[in-house]
This record gives C-alpha cells, sequence and structure tokens, in this order.
C-alpha cells in the first residue's frame, strides 16, 4: 500500500527489562534530510516517533503522510501487535504547520492536508492493533487530536493540552472530532472555545488520557502495557478493538446486539478455544494469533 521508509535510528529499544539494539533502522548523513518520522520495531512493538522537534513536530502534510505510512505499512503482519506514538523535543505536537495554511497554498492544498489528517485520526481506530501515545509535553490543536485519536495516552506530568485555534482565527474544528468523543462535551467546549491549555492530570480526569506519571517513568510505564497487550492473542484483541469502535457509535439495544455477535464469533475463533482450555487445565495459553475458527 504504501512504501517503506526506513527510519534514523535514535536509540535502543528497552524492553523486558533488556538493552536491544533497534532493527529496521539505518542512519542518516548530515547531508541527507532527516525523516518527518522514524519507525522502529522489536518484540511485537512498533515505535513511531514524530522527528522534526524545531518545528516543534508540527503535523505538516509530509509529517500526516510519513505517520500514515509507518502505521499502515505491515499492519496485518502477526508479528506487529502494538504501535506506540511518541515525539522528539518538549513538544509532543504543536497541530498543523501555520506556514502550510495560508491562502499561497490555496483551497485545493488546504483540502488536501485536512483529508489527510482525518485519513491518519481514522486509520489509528481502524487498525487491528492497539496505538498507544507516549506523550512528554505540549500537545496542542491537531496535535491533541492525534492523542485523543489514540486507544491509550500515557502522558508525564508536565504534558498540556490545547486546542489554541480559536486565538488565531481557525477555530478547532477537526481536533473537535476526537477530543469530543474523549472528553465530556462542556470540557471540550471550554478548551475549543477559550483556548486555555490543561493540565496532564485535568485530561486524566476527563478522560484525554488513561495514566499520568513521572517523566522518568513515561517509557517504563508505557511498554508495560505494550507488553501486556502483546501477552494476548492478535485476532482476539483486533476483534476487540473492532468491536469496541463500533458498538460506541451505536445505541445501547444496537450496541448490546453487536458485542453480543461478537461474543459468539470470538469463541468460535481457535485462540478463543485455546484461552478456555487453557484456563480450565490451569495453563498458560499457546496462542496461534492466526484468524482462523476452530468451529463454526
Amino acid at each position: 500500500m504504501a512504501r517503506c521508509l526506513l527510519g534514523r535510528a535514535v536509540g535502543v529499544f528497552r524492553l523486558s527489562g533488556t538493552t536491544t539494539p533497534l532493527t529496521g533502522t539505518r542512519s542518516y548523513s548530515r547531508t541527507e534530510p532527516e525523516p518527518p518520522t522514524v519507525r522502529q520495531q522489536h518484540g511485537g512493538v512498533r515505535r513511531i516517533i514524530l522527528n522534526n522537534p524545531k518545528k516543534r513536530n508540527a503535523l505538516s502534510l509530509s509529517m500526516l503522510e510519513s505517520l500514515r505510512e509507518n502505521i499502515v505499512t505491515d499492519v496485518a503482519s502477526e508479528d506487529l501487535r502494538v504501535i506506540i506514538i511518541s515525539a522528539e523535543g518538549p513538544v509532543f505536537s504543536s497541530g498543523h504547520d501555520l506556514k502550510e495554511l495560508t491562502s499561497a497554498q490555496g483551497r485545493e492544498y488546504h483540502t488536501k492536508v485536512f483529508h489527510t489528517c482525518a485519513e491518519v485520526m481514522t486509520l489509528i481506530q481502524d487498525v487491528p492493533v492497539p496505538v498507544i501515545a507516549m506523550v512528554n509535553g505540549v500537545a496542542t490543536a491537531a496535535g491533541c487530536q492525534l492523542v485523543a485519536s489514540c486507544d491509550i495516552a500515557v502522558a508525564t506530568e508536565k504534558s498540556t493540552f490545547a486546542t489554541p485555534g480559536v486565538n488565531v482565527g481557525l477555530f478547532c474544528s477537526t481536533p473537535a472530532v476526537a477530543i469530543g468523543r474523549a472528553v465530556p462535551r462542556k470540557v471540550a467546549m471550554e478548551m475549543l472555545f477559550t483556548g486555555t491549555p490543561i493540565s496532564a492530570h485535568e485530561a486524566l480526569l476527563h478522560g484525554l488520557v488513561s495514566k499520568v506519571v513521572p517523566e522518568e517513568r513515561l517509557e517504563e510505564e508505557t511498554l508495560a502495557i505494550a507488553r501486556r497487550v502483546c501477552q494476548a492473542s492478535r485476532p482476539v484483541v483486533a476483534l476487540g478493538k473492532a468491536t469496541f469502535q463500533r458498538q460506541m457509535a451505536q445505541g445501547r439495544d444496537a450496541a448490546y446486539a453487536t458485542a453480543s455477535k461478537v461474543m459468539v464469533d470470538n469463541l468460535a475463533l481457535r485462540d478463543g478455544q485455546e484461552g478456555i482450555r487453557a484456563f480450565l487445565e490451569k495453563r498458560k495459553p499457546v496462542w496461534s494469533h492466526k484468524a482462523e475458527n476452530a468451529h463454526d
């Protein structure tokens, strides 16, 4: 679907208490431009790092296209179990690059920017693996939208979140789609109408993030969640994520009808039956990680 982007190695990937060299990366020379995002993968966990701290990791069109590419590449592989999105520098993301939104760029270009952004945000919720935002710093406008779009978000105590577009004459209407589905309506409206930042603890209180941790524990806590996801069956997680998104958009009765049918479908999976057998036999399950049925 999308060509593979070879990322720049920016460190090591610590998993299960070990320090492991990153795979699937290469070094860039000083004369070669930095990629907008860097992709790393090990042990079922893919790290996608927003890699333009000089521009506050603005979600430019090139950044969005790179992010989209690094999400969809080999997304159906059984080796991929969870995605973590993080960022270089003190700003997670400042939102859209306003230099791309001037009249000089034109309506067609502006349409492409927002279409691509919406595609990335919906893709995060539609891919068959959980996506975790690892936030250390400021997340504003579309950057806040990115956090709200992820399945799980872990933030440091110094992180802040805001939708300040109203203050520069560009109401955060597209960020409001994700934020309005993540926090109570009146909280979302205050953020949108005033642009006033909220703290990490306020974001936790209102449901924008899942957990707030000290900065020095951010990676440890995020990887601990990722490792727990990796212990589950991939097709079971994929089915559960898709069903959750679907039933949340339905009324109560329709949601129960959808979820009940999916529970039956889940039981038909080979891994669904393996998990039950393992529980009854008091042993750890041995997952196939294949979307195959044990029975019709």
